[in-house]
């Protein structure tokens, strides 16, 4: 099968032959790990991917091709699991505060904002402090490079509540990461 086989069709086909989900593993894996490596420690993203193609897996009949692709799917299943290791989570970014280090970005101007704010040692506090929900939109965008519509589809919201979030989440670090700005 070759590379330019759309979502919709992968997705046809491996509720026929199970054997085509390695396909959806060789193709999203490495994003979906990225992401979820730089929300949880090395050993938990090992596991949590993991998981994250396994609940795909079993779940490949139910997912509906008219709402949308793979992709935002898959970061909606690693988000939930990510969720479960949240207070791992808070701790991993105390711990990167502590050790001075950023987790590892892509391209885009979420990422430039977040390498840029992490290279000044507050990021991994400022997002500790986030309500769950914000930091998961944040992140999705940041991390996972996914466009509002991804976000909803994998969290299982409204882009309209992406947005609202998103807008929370960047007013909250502004006021985190610059406490100057709360003296004017």
């Amino acid at each position: 099968m070759t590379a330019s086989v759309g979502d919709a069709e992968l997705a046809a086909r491996f509720r026929l032959e199970p054997e085509a989900f390695t396909e959806v593993h060789d193709r999203y894996y490495p994003a979906v790990h990225r992401y979820v490596a730089a929300r949880l420690d090395s050993r938990d993203a090992e596991d949590v991917t993991a998981e994250t193609f396994l609940i795909a897996f079993d779940r490949r009949q139910k997912f509906d091709d008219t709402r949308g692709e793979l992709r935002p799917w898959l970061f909606g299943i690693a988000t939930n699991l990510v969720a479960g290791h949240h207070r791992k989570e808070a701790r991993h970014y105390r711990a990167l505060t502590r050790l001075g280090v950023a987790p590892e970005l892509g391209e885009g101007h979420e990422s430039r904002v977040v390498t840029a704010i992490a290279a000044r040692g507050t990021l991994a506090a400022a997002l500790a402090k986030l309500p769950r929900g914000e930091r998961d939109v944040l992140l999705l965008v940041a991390l996972a490079q996914l466009d509002y519509a991804e976000v909803a589809l994998a969290l299982g919201i409204s882009s309209g509540t992406v947005g609202s979030r998103l807008h929370r989440a960047r007013q909250k670090l502004a006021l985190i990461l610059a406490p100057e700005a709360r003296d004017e």
